[in-house]
């Protein structure tokens, strides 16, 4: 399986368990009288996973961005500082140009 894929199925799985202690803190907790508007419906077992499926989309998203943002690239290792810009070496310097100075600029059309 290519490192790439692995990644994201350990990243996904990671996000989807956080999700999963998430649901069950706010059920727990009781946030927003929860845990009553659960177990006192029929679709409360039904609205429980919704809400687990919906924040582990979520926290799967962010911990593989995190996971992404944090790999190392090897390129990096030469570079100490700066924005990588070069300095414009003399051999492509400007060159200069003769104007005529009696020409009239044109003029847009109205």
């Amino acid at each position: 399986m290519p490192k790439l894929i692995k990644l994201y199925i350990t990243q996904v799985a990671i996000g989807f368990g956080i999700a999963g202690v998430f649901v069950a803190l706010l059920l727990w907790f009781d946030i927003a009288n929860l845990w009553h508007l659960v177990t006192h419906s029929s679709d409360g077992p039904l609205a429980v996973l919704i809400l687990w499926v919906a924040n582990g989309i979520v926290f799967a998203g962010v911990q593989f961005a995190i996971a992404v943002m944090r790999m190392k690239d090897d390129d990096d290792d030469d570079h100490h500082g700066g924005l990588g810009q070069h300095v414009m070496r003399q051999e492509y310097a400007t060159i200069p140009a003769r104007v005529d100075a009696t020409r009239q600029p044109r003029r847009p059309r109205a």
